[in-house]
């Protein structure tokens, strides 16, 4: 289904361009004045509204702040003349998602920034069907994201979740293979029993051992009382193993053991237990290369990898960035009692483009860190990322060499983007910080340049 857009100018001339620049993409309504566009706000669901500044009988921004106290999470964009750039620059702060001077100039600078406002509103409306998925009261952990690879990756956990055999999670640090165990188990006939989970890389040999197993009393130094293990305490339900790549070779032929026989003994006990619980395990590492490599016991690796799901990494997730930025977003502001948002044009476009190696868990760490440290308002780029944190923004670095453009295989709009930024950093240093020897030196009316320059987040004050 095309996306609505309510397009609110009196200029003829304007409604005319826009309704041909997006007829084809989005569902268009046109109003003209005010009273108008507070008549189709009221009858249809807009997925963006384009805002004039100027209207015949109100002002934009006092009417866009009418129609998000209807509706808080509207996602809009104000058009404004030159002269309003002050006036722009602070309904941002209010919340616009971005503002475009008239009469437009970089028709694919337009076309980028209503992309962009679009998929901040498919955000909030996959914000709110998850939400209304964890009011369901089923405590099923959710997964964010509808990318075809988290698809396929959420179709195969929910087609295993149901048949009671082992799986092995596989996929790169903080992609999400905790939350893939627990839907494993939440889908399972165990799921009314317990869930536990270890980490094997953590624990030493004799700890990790102690744990799973559990031991009797006087079985070694301070082992005051008898104690069940993990084997014991998940009977009838699901013991997520994670990191089991780096399980000591003794543990991995104890583990065999009880995956053959079903049972274990503590330690320190000469009593078989009956072992009935469901193995899921997860690795970082391709645990086949590992077999391979001779770390790995290859009977094991066939134990528990009867079932294989790989969790892809963020950078292959194209579309979820947003959304779970979005997420993370709304969960940190209650945690903290902070209203940070939303997310600027620019602060989108970073996040698309970082490379996020350490996945969800980064781009989870990076959305609290702003929080925490960002006052309210809107959420720029400037703000996501600083220097100690993250790697700085795949496709934007200033001033590439040849080689490091080739590596990077930018598309035409990152090119494009990483010229311009650069571009105009250089310029302002060639005219000593001045905006106005700055634009004449390149030929761009003042004005212009400093829109563009507020984009790009090079200057903050006019």
């Amino acid at each position: 289904m095309p996306p609505k857009i309510l397009i609110v100018d009196d200029d003829r001339h304007t409604r005319v361009f826009l309704e041909r620049l997006l007829a084809k993409t989005a569902e268009l309504s046109l109003a003209v004045d005010a009273r108008e566009a507070r008549q189709r706000f009221a009858a249809t669901d807009f997925n963006l509204v384009l805002m004039d500044q100027c209207l015949p009988d109100a002002n934009g921004i006092d009417l866009l702040r009418e129609l998000r106290r209807q509706r808080p999470r509207l996602v809009a964009i104000l058009m404004t003349g030159f002269a309003d750039v002050r006036d722009a620059v602070a309904a941002v702060r209010d919340g616009v998602f971005d503002y475009q001077t008239k009469p437009f100039e970089d028709i694919d600078a337009l076309e980028a920034v209503i992309g962009k406002a679009l998929e901040l509103d498919q955000a909030y409306r996959d914000i709110d069907t998850l939400r209304a998925q964890l009011n369901t009261g089923t405590h099923l952990p959710v997964i964010v994201g509808q990318s075809p690879a988290m698809a396929y990756a959420q179709a195969q956990l929910q087609r295993v979740a149901g048949i009671d055999i082992t799986v092995l999670l596989e996929g790169e640090s903080g992609t999400g293979k905790d939350l893939a165990a627990k839907l494993i188990h939440g889908l399972s006939a165990r799921s009314g029993q317990p869930y536990l989970e270890v980490n094997c890389g953590g624990l030493p040999e004799t700890l990790l051992e102690s744990l799973l197993f559990g031991f009797e009393k006087g079985a070694f130094t301070g082992a005051g009382q008898a104690t069940a293990g993990y084997f014991e305490k998940a009977h009838g339900g699901t013991l997520f193993l994670d990191e089991i790549a780096d399980m000591s070779p003794k543990l991995q032929s104890s583990l065999l053991r009880v995956l053959q026989d079903n049972s274990y003994t503590r330690i320190g006990s000469a009593q078989t237990r009956k072992a009935d619980f469901r193995l899921v395990c997860a690795t970082n590492r391709p645990l086949q290369a590992e077999v391979k490599a001779g770390r790995f016991r290859e009977d094991l690796y066939y134990r528990i990898a009867v079932v294989t799901i790989v969790m892809p990494p963020l950078r292959e997730r194209s579309g979820d960035i947003l959304p779970l930025a979005m997420h993370f977003l709304e969960a940190f502001n209650a945690k903290f009692g902070r209203h940070c948002g939303p997310f600027t044009p620019a602060a989108v476009e970073a996040l698309e483009h970082h490379p996020w190696e350490g996945n969800v868990r980064q781009l989870q760490h990076c959305i609290e860190r702003t929080v925490a440290l960002h006052g309210d308002g809107p959420i720029d780029d400037i703000h996501l990322f600083s220097e100690g944190f993250d790697a700085p923004r795949a496709g934007l670095e200033l001033g590439p060499g040849p080689a490091e453009s080739s590596q990077a295989a930018l598309g035409y709009q990152d090119a494009r983007a990483s010229f311009e930024r650069d571009y105009m950093v250089r310029l302002l240093e060639a005219a000593h910080g001045n905006v106005s020897e700055a634009a004449r030196l390149s030929g761009i009316p003042r004005q212009n340049l400093y829109v563009r320059m507020k984009r790009w987040g090079i200057v903050t004050e006019r």
